[in-house]
C-alpha cells in the first residue's frame, strides 16, 4: 500500500511545531511522502536531518495548490481520505480503506474548504470530540496498517532505538565520512 499526505493550510507561526509533527508522525506511521502547503521551509530540513539520522527516504514536497494534487493523485488511482471529526466513523471503514492500494490523506490546520468533502472518497473521523490533527492522522495510519509499520527497518540508519524494559537503549553505527 502507497499512503502519502497532503496538509492543507497553516495558521501562521502558531502551526510549525504542529505541522512538523503531522509530518514526523507521517514518515514515523508508514507515509512515503507528504505534501504541504503555506509552510516553513525549516519543516523540510528537519524532515531531512530525522531521515538522514534515524534512516529512511520520505519526502516533502511543497505545494502551491492542494486541490492540483488531489486531482493529480485521483487521477492517478489515489483514492483520497479526508481526515475531520464529522466524517464516518472509523470502526464503520477501517475495512475498506484496508483494501486501497493508494490512499492520499487530507490533513487540514484551520477549516478547510467544502469542496474536500466532496472530492474526498472517504470523510472519516476517529472520534467525535475535539482532538488534535496529529492524533487523528496516527490513529487512521495505525487502523489501517495494523500496526506491521513499526516492524520495518528504516533504510540506512545511523541510529536505531532498541526496545527495552527500562531506561534508553539507542544502538548508534559508526560511519566513515
Amino acid at each position: 500500500m502507497v499512503i502519502e499526505i497532503v496538509r492543507i493550510g497553516q495558521r501562521l507561526v502558531r502551526d510549525d511545531r504542529v505541522t512538523t509533527h503531522v509530518a514526523l508522525v507521517s514518515r514515523a506511521f508508514g507515509a512515503q511522502r507528504i505534501f504541504m502547503t503555506e509552510v516553513n521551509p525549516e519543516i523540510k530540513d528537519t524532515l531531512e536531518k530525522i531521515n538522514k539520522t534515524w534512516g529512511g527516504d520520505f519526502v516533502v514536497e511543497f505545494i502551491d495548490k492542494w486541490k492540483t494534487i488531489v486531482k493529480k493523485k485521483k487521477e492517478e488511482n489515489f483514492k483520497i481520505v479526508h481526515l475531520s471529526m464529522y466524517g464516518e466513523n472509523i470502526n464503520d471503514v477501517q475495512e475498506n480503506l484496508r483494501k486501497e492500494e493508494n490512499l492520499l490523506v487530507v490533513v487540514g490546520a484551520e477549516k478547510v474548504p467544502r469542496e474536500i468533502y466532496e472530492l474526498a472518497d472517504y470523510n472519516v473521523g476517529v472520534g467525535s470530540q475535539p482532538h488534535s490533527e496529529i492524533s487523528a492522522l496516527a490513529i487512521l495510519l495505525d487502523r489501517i496498517q495494523k500496526g506491521v509499520q513499526f516492524e520495518k527497518e528504516f533504510p540506512n540508519a545511523k541510529r536505531k532505538i532498541i526496545p527495552t524494559k527500562n531506561g534508553k537503549n539507542v544502538l548508534v553505527k559508526e560511519t566513515r565520512d
